[in-house]
């Protein structure tokens, strides 16, 4: 039996986190979505024959990728939406003000997908709001989380 043959030359040095699915029912509007709402920007566009994906990621990060990968199988299409983060369960996204947070929300008020105003949360949690996108799916956008320093402080 023959070694299988890698398919791409590039491969990380260790292994990372890299990505999260979710679903999609509308591929084209999502990835608008997330392309409107969100830093995110589109990284690939496919069609299969079960289906269309698409990655979206930041694209300053080609070198420690995380990706958002959106799938629309055409077995699912009549079931219709397919929250998977919800009600709680979130992507996070921080953002670099208050002022971001709530531009963010009065974007997401006007396109009737705001679900939690901008609201200020003991720490480690900071000021939050939180949009739904196509699907249902809750993305939170944070600003003064605690991440970024908590990182630093731990690993660096």
């Amino acid at each position: 039996m023959s070694e299988p043959i890698d398919t791409y030359a590039l491969h990380p040095l260790k292994a990372r986190w890299t990505h999260i699915a979710l679903p999609s029912t509308n591929i084209d509007a999502s990835i608008a979505w997330y392309e409107k709402f969100t830093p995110l920007k589109l990284l690939e566009r496919r069609e299969d024959p079960d289906g269309y994906g698409a990655w979206l990621g930041h694209d300053d990060q080609a070198d420690t990728p995380f990706i958002l990968v959106l799938v629309s199988f055409f077995r699912d299409q009549d079931k219709g939406r397919q929250p998977i983060m919800a009600p709680f369960a979130h992507i996070g996204i921080e953002l670099t003000s208050r002022a971001e947070v709530e531009r963010t929300a009065e974007r997401g008020k006007a396109d009737g997908c705001l679900a939690w105003p901008p609201t200020d949360m003991p720490p480690p949690i900071g000021y939050i709001c939180a949009l739904t996108d196509p699907d249902g799916n809750m993305v939170e956008f944070s600003y003064d989380q605690g991440v970024y320093a908590k990182a630093k402080e731990i690993w660096g």
